[in-house]
């Protein structure tokens, strides 16, 4: 490998890093903003919605994103699967991912006019592979049962 080569991938891995680290804490920053405007509008994990709201209209919502992993992200990662241990890098990217999908869903239920969303849950998958199979893009998914006040 020469001199130059060893420089590029440096110059790319250093790329990789500033832009990638931009790139999260903007999203970071947007996910803080949008969780403070929905903090009062309540999720449940409850299947069966309390009698109070046994007259109300129920229908899904959900709320679905995908992110990719960074050049950077995956080379920490790569290094860290050598010695094992905890991947950081992807618990960030998941939790990003995460954040969003609920916060999606909760926006798309607030649209309707719902009150609550009972019966939350959140899948994850892999849905691009990288070479050698290094995860490349990771879907989360968020759905829930927006119970929405009759008009009645």
């Amino acid at each position: 490998m020469s001199w130059i080569e060893i420089a590029v991938f440096l110059v790319l891995l250093a790329l990789g890093y500033f832009f990638g680290r931009y790139a999260e804490r903007s999203h970071y920053r947007s996910i803080l903003w949008r969780e403070q405007e929905s903090l009062g509008f309540p999720l449940l994990t409850l299947r069966t919605p309390p009698s109070s709201l046994a007259r109300c209209d129920a229908s899904l919502v959900a709320g679905n994103v995908v992110v990719s992993v960074d050049y950077f992200k995956r080379f920490l990662a790569a290094l860290r699967a050598l010695v094992g241990g905890r991947l950081k890098s992807y618990e960030s990217l998941l939790d990003r991912a995460r954040r969003e999908a609920v916060l999606r869903m909760k926006e798309q239920a607030m649209d309707r006019g719902a009150v609550v969303v009972m019966g939350v849950r959140i899948e994850t998958a892999s849905i691009s592979k990288g070479k050698g199979q290094a995860i490349g893009s990771i879907e989360v998914l968020a759905y829930g049962t927006a119970i929405v006040p009759s008009r009645g």
